[in-house]
């Protein structure tokens, strides 16, 4: 099949290297020259583990090609996926220009019948918006299909090439036979490619997203009270976790989540529903949680420090949002920095992918180490951020001597809290006993 893919941000490239790896040709369409220039020479914009190897294999197989030419990718397509930014408004709802857009420039330069696929995370009601923009320039007939994404940054080529599902909304017969066979290659394990209204598919989007914000805030708030009444929230959730009913997935207690989706999606979702007269009062209060977990793990320095941070230099492991990205997108690592800086402290960060990023976002007002050990030097105290693989089993006594104190905070509950008490460590976690 020939598809192109409009948008090469962190959507757009996993899904045309990935309908690419199936054997289709795929046009991978930006407005953005550098980037494109990037990606022709196997520069990607973003770290996410086995892409790379896909955009290289693919490109050197010529089943894949970046072009800044909208015109060269979606003339020959059959399918064309609309992956750009929805970036969040003043009131959080999401802004579909640039959808919008996209969607007229896919009118014009259609040749054929097409399939014009939403990839992007668009609010419930902004297909029948992208058929009216595809309309006023599409000399040629057309469907449009809501297919949204559930890729999770750190594993979305593995998520992609193995979904636990693919939702489709269609609008047509065509669109259907279409999309059932592009998807095939997918579902070959007998994981279902599930087909509901296309209003049904924009909205499945929004309520995964918010359940699962809705898991963490309420893990991270339950956690908050273990602490306060001296139960042990890992105990917890291994006791609620084997409830069927309830499942092991995102019950891990934390400082808060942060990346592209959950914080933009469930501010959109409560702006819909306002504007439908319906207010989410739990999507509400899980934001509010969010936005109050995210101070957490400053506070449990400056207590560890005795309450004044003036002079002192912290060391932070991790700074991406979650390990396996180099996304620092609403990352908690943020929020823990301005408080240390605010109150007059110093920082020296290390992260595997994101000091790159972290750089433009945050300049020289943090210092970056080349290693994690590197980031001990002088440091009064340890903060563990994000839970990369290489932060879970350090060398307790080379931390130790590095740093000027043995203070640990924990904000990934990685450690064992006896282990930590028989070190000898000062180690503060979330919802568990200090040591």
């Amino acid at each position: 099949m020939n598809i192109s893919v409009i948008g090469t941000g962190y959507v757009g490239l996993v899904v045309g290297a990935c309908l690419a790896e199936t054997g289709n040709n795929v046009w991978c369409a930006d407005i953005d020259h550098k980037k494109i220039d990037g990606l022709k020479k196997n520069i990607l914009p973003i770290y996410e583990p086995g892409l790379e190897t896909l955009v290289e294999r693919n490109q050197s197989e010529q089943r894949l090609t970046f072009t800044t030419d909208l015109k060269e990718a979606i003339a020959p397509s059959e399918v064309v996926f609309i992956a750009v930014g929805t970036p969040p408004g003043e009131d959080g709802s999401a802004d579909l220009r640039y959808v919008l857009d996209v969607a007229t420039v896919i009118g014009r330069y259609m040749t054929r019948p097409t399939v014009v696929v939403t990839k992007s995370t668009v609010p419930v009601g902004s297909a029948r918006k992208v058929v009216a923009a595809v309309a006023k320039e599409a000399k040629f007939d057309f469907s449009v299909c809501s297919n949204p994404e559930f890729l999770k940054e750190g594993a979305a080529v593995e998520d992609f090439m193995r979904p636990d599902r693919v939702v489709l909304g269609v609008d047509s017969d065509r669109a259907r036979r279409v999309m059932m066979d592009l998807y095939a290659p997918f579902v070959r394990t007998g994981k279902p490619i599930i087909l509901m209204d296309v209003a049904s598919a924009e909205m499945t989007k929004y309520a995964a997203n918010g359940m699962l914000a809705t898991r963490i805030s309420f893990m991270n708030e339950l956690a908050n009270l273990c602490e306060a009444l001296g139960a042990n929230v890992d105990l917890v959730r291994k006791g609620i976790g084997s409830d069927s009913r309830i499942g092991q997935s995102f019950l891990f207690a934390g400082p808060g989540y942060g990346g592209s989706c959950f914080p933009k999606d469930v501010k959109a979702l409560v702006q819909t529903a306002i504007e439908c007269g319906l207010p989410l009062n739990v999507l509400k209060a899980v934001e509010a949680a969010n936005v109050r977990q995210k101070q957490v793990l400053a506070e449990k320095v400056k207590s560890a420090l005795g309450g004044d941070l003036s002079g002192r230099r912290i060391a932070v492991w991790g700074l991406a949002f979650k390990a396996g990205t180099d996304d620092m997108r609403e990352a908690p690592s943020l929020a823990l920095i301005e408080a240390l800086l605010a109150g007059r402290a110093s920082v020296c960060a290390h992260d595997p992918a994101a000091v790159d990023h972290a750089r433009a976002l945050l300049g020289n007002r943090i210092d970056y180490a080349e290693t994690n050990y590197e980031a001990l030097k002088d440091a009064d105290a340890l903060v563990v951020v994000t839970d990369w693989n290489e932060y879970r089993n350090p060398d307790f006594d080379r931390v130790k001597r590095t740093l000027k104190q043995p203070v640990i905070v924990d904000g990934r509950n990685l450690y064992d809290v006896e282990r930590m008490r028989e070190l000898g460590v000062r180690y503060y976690s979330i919802g568990r006993p200090s040591a």
